[in-house]
């Protein structure tokens, strides 16, 4: 009975897990519940002052899926940003879900992000990019698995405070927990992940920042 009984708490748990999976976003509802993220994410251009100074990344035609994680990750601690951590506790998981599936279409198929001319790699730091495509696609805007963040287009000087953030240990204020881009970025120095913020900032993409209207 004790066996059976435990069995029981362990396929509960699993099921509620697949059903907290399984959240399906309303991109409407999500409109309406985006008025803590549009004082940062919808100013074009517009930066960060704490803990660090870069641009807010632009999430307007972001992966889904990807937000969904961003935003968990905030909420677990994982990655560690008092103004994201303190937004993203304040988010139920269908929240979560409504804005990720917002934010994933808004803007898309107007305005087409103008194709910038593509800045130069050295050949040895292309050689430690190609690990980078298996899950971010070879163009870094078309993701293999749409959990992956699309980087394409990106503000260089964000994807650069978000690569060393990944080598980043004992700060409370500053840290990402990912054990593959922790791996991934460990063996890079600042210098060439500068270069690979330029890089991928320089690549054509989909992502864009959608000014919100004043009026609401």
């Amino acid at each position: 009975m004790k066996i059976a009984f435990t069995l029981l708490l362990v396929l509960t748990g699993a099921f509620t897990a697949a059903q907290a999976q399984e959240v399906k976003g309303d991109a409407k509802a999500g409109e309406k519940k985006n008025a803590m993220c549009i004082g940062c994410h919808a100013i074009p251009g517009y930066h960060a002052s704490f803990p660090q100074i870069y641009k807010v990344p632009m999430i307007s035609g972001q992966n889904a899926k990807y937000i969904v994680a961003a935003l968990d990750a905030y909420r677990k601690g994982d990655r560690k940003h008092p103004t994201m951590k303190a937004v993203a506790g304040s988010l139920t998981d269908q929240d979560i879900a409504d804005l990720a599936a917002y934010y994933s279409t808004q803007g898309v198929g107007s305005n087409p992000t103008p194709v910038p001319a593509t800045a130069e790699l050295p050949a040895a730091l292309k050689e430690k990019m190609v690990a980078c495509v298996a899950c971010h696609g070879t163009n870094f805007n078309n993701t293999i698995d749409p959990g992956n963040p699309r980087l394409a287009g990106q503000y260089a000087d964000y994807l650069y405070e978000a690569l060393k953030s990944y080598k980043t240990e004992g700060l409370p204020l500053v840290g990402r927990n990912n054990a593959t881009m922790v791996g991934m970025a460990k063996p890079l120095s600042d210098a060439e992940i500068r270069q690979i913020a330029s890089y991928l900032a320089s690549l054509p993409g989909e992502m864009k920042t959608v000014p919100q209207s004043r009026f609401r």
